[in-house]
């Protein structure tokens, strides 16, 4: 893989493009932390915001935009985290350049978007991976590993909730043409933890979209994925602060919320009194969990899954594993997205679209997986 040789034995030069509040909270600091890592590339349209992020990295080249921070031979790879309309541009620029991107979610804001950047990272043969950090969170590990030992039996069905307290949004998510929407927000997480943890891909999507706040802050996804199981979801940018998901199996449920929970919870199907007291007393005492903990509260923005993504991502440059998720993931849930936005409301016999044939869309480097 090309972008791995030449910077395993030296100092792994990276730039960042856009620096909004996630660049500035995660990306900058946790890199510039990395041993062996040199942020030498900086990245933003608004003055202010570049002044702010250098202030991190006082020695970084400061760009007015990834077209001129492109043109410097000072960089081996590029986080790109500016906002998602932006994203085909940038990265199929530096695929051209033969750099190595780890790409914020979503992958882009329309499939014909996703579809140019997919077929840039294949012809550049570099590192690509998409930026759904929480697959790298210990409690979806080992929620996947419970999954994985069948301790609730055959899953039956899957039910979560993303949802945010009502925030000032900057302009480019008040708009889906911009790539906003609740659903490319946090939407995205979902369908690609669905796919994650499931082992299984989307076939069908349908979505209840509501705009209250701005346009498509508020949704319901209905998917089902290839293995019959059924994913019933709620996502807003208006309610409460909520990460959680479900897991319905024939012998019992699995929980987990990010947000609060500091392990897996297991519900046995027929769960009695002393059975509800241990898990209390579990739940209190958390003691063998303290290493998660601690992690999580000196973590950027108390998410531990950020810093292991971006560790990975140094990692797969260097050939010490494989760049996953990767790219192909992010397609993979942008489709599922935009495939639920076209679909019919429920009591059109027409509604569900089957994913494995979606009308209208490439599966250009998907497929070729």
């Amino acid at each position: 893989m090309r972008g791995s040789v030449s910077t395993v034995s030296r100092e792994l030069r990276i730039a960042i493009a856009g620096c909004g509040a996630i660049a500035r909270a995660v990306h900058i600091p946790i890199l510039a932390s990395m041993a062996g890592v040199r942020i030498t590339a900086l990245a933003d349209t608004d003055s202010v915001t570049l002044e702010s992020a250098g202030r991190t990295v006082p020695a970084a080249e400061r760009h007015s935009g990834y077209q001129s921070l492109l043109a410097a031979e000072t960089i081996d790879a590029i986080v790109i985290a500016s906002s998602p309309g932006t994203h085909a541009a940038a990265a199929v620029a530096a695929f051209e350049k033969g750099l190595s991107v780890y790409l914020e979610k979503p992958l882009a804001s329309s499939v014909a978007d996703g579809d140019s950047i997919i077929s840039a990272w294949r012809r550049a043969g570099t590192v690509g991976m998409i930026g759904f950090n929480y697959r790298f969170n210990p409690l979806y590990v080992r929620l996947k590993r419970e999954l994985e030992s069948e301790r609730i039996g055959q899953i039956v069905a899957v039910r979560s909730v993303f949802s945010t307290a009502s925030r000032p949004l900057p302009e480019w998510k008040k708009t889906r043409a911009a790539g906003g929407g609740v659903l490319l927000d946090l939407g995205s997480h979902h369908v690609d933890l669905i796919r994650f943890l499931l082992g299984q891909e989307v076939k069908q999507s349908i979505a209840h979209l509501r705009s209250i706040g701005s346009e498509h802050d508020t949704a319901t996804l209905e998917l089902t994925t290839t293995g019959g199981i059924s994913v019933q979801s709620f996502f807003s940018l208006g309610a409460v602060d909520e990460d959680r998901i479900e897991i319905y199996g024939d012998k019992g449920k699995l929980v987990v919320d990010r947000m609060a929970s500091l392990d897996v919870e297991h519900f046995p199907s027929s769960a009695g009194r002393a059975d509800r007291v241990l898990r209390l007393g579990r739940r209190m005492l958390g003691l063998r969990n303290a290493g998660y903990i601690f992690a999580k509260l000196r973590s950027p923005m108390n998410e531990p899954s950020f810093r292991s993504s971006l560790d990975h991502f140094v990692a797969a440059i260097r050939g010490d594993t494989d760049a996953s998720p990767g790219l192909d993931d992010g397609y993979a849930s942008l489709a599922a997205i935009v495939t639920a936005e076209a679909a019919r409301p429920a009591s059109d016999p027409m509604s569900h679209l089957d994913l494995t044939i979606p009308a209208g869309i490439s599966r250009a480097g998907y497929l070729s997986r």
